[in-house]
């Protein structure tokens, strides 16, 4: 693959926010050379060269950097290659300048960090609200919670009134059956005895009955 190289210019706020390690950075992801430096006029001046479709990339990203840098005009010219160079590098200025810029960076990510911040409390306003949903739903279970406590009542009140017939019409039974017997203290043996089987058969058909009942 032929090089190519293009010594480039860039006006706008792009000095002592950062902008020049956002340029080596994606000068290294495409694998170019060459290098960056602050100028005395505000400007910024990179000198890059590579395969030229990557070039074409690098130049994209470089004119739409993250806030607060702004890049207002972009001017790229094709350069001499030079082979002597290996890696994309920054050329620093002097240690005042350096300074500068640090400050710059760290008030820049100061900025971001407060943005993020911001994000957070949105955020914790949202698991609020959701949490306050979570709360209005916790009322309708327990509103659907007493509504089963209630029909449970009902249905405890309507066995307890089942049972209370049964009995009495155990009572009942129980009185005639009683009537029966002392009939048939007056009744010849086989007389009794008929009639004792057909007092025991009723008998079980009732017990059977009841068995039946308390299961229901």
């Amino acid at each position: 693959m032929s090089q190519k190289a293009y010594d480039i210019k860039v006006f706008g706020k792009v000095q002592r926010i950062g902008y020049r390690r956002f340029i080596l950075e994606n000068a290294q992801e495409l694998g170019l050379i060459g290098f960056v430096r602050n100028e005395a006029d505000g400007s910024v001046t990179v000198f890059v060269q590579g395969e030229e479709s990557l070039i074409e990339q690098f130049l994209k990203r470089i004119k739409e950097p993250p806030r607060p840098a702004i890049v207002k005009s972009l001017e790229a010219k094709p350069a001499e290659v030079n082979p002597d160079l290996k890696f994309f590098t920054i050329e620093f200025g002097s240690l005042a300048e350096e300074l500068q810029e640090g400050f710059g960076s760290v008030e820049k990510e100061f900025r971001d960090y407060r943005e993020e911040f911001r994000n957070y409390r949105q955020e914790f306003r949202d698991y609020r609200q959701e949490f306050r949903s979570f709360v209005g739903e916790f009322g309708d279970y327990r509103k659907e919670f007493r509504d089963y406590r209630q029909e449970f009542r009902n249905f405890a009140e309507r066995t307890d009134k089942n049972f209370e017939n049964l009995a009495q019409k155990y009572g009942e039974i129980s009185e005639k059956l009683t009537q029966v017997l002392e009939t048939l203290q007056k009744e010849s043996a086989e007389t009794r005895k008929e009639l004792i089987r057909a007092v025991d058969a009723l008998t079980e058909l009732i017990k059977q009955f009841i068995a039946k009942q308390s299961f229901t």
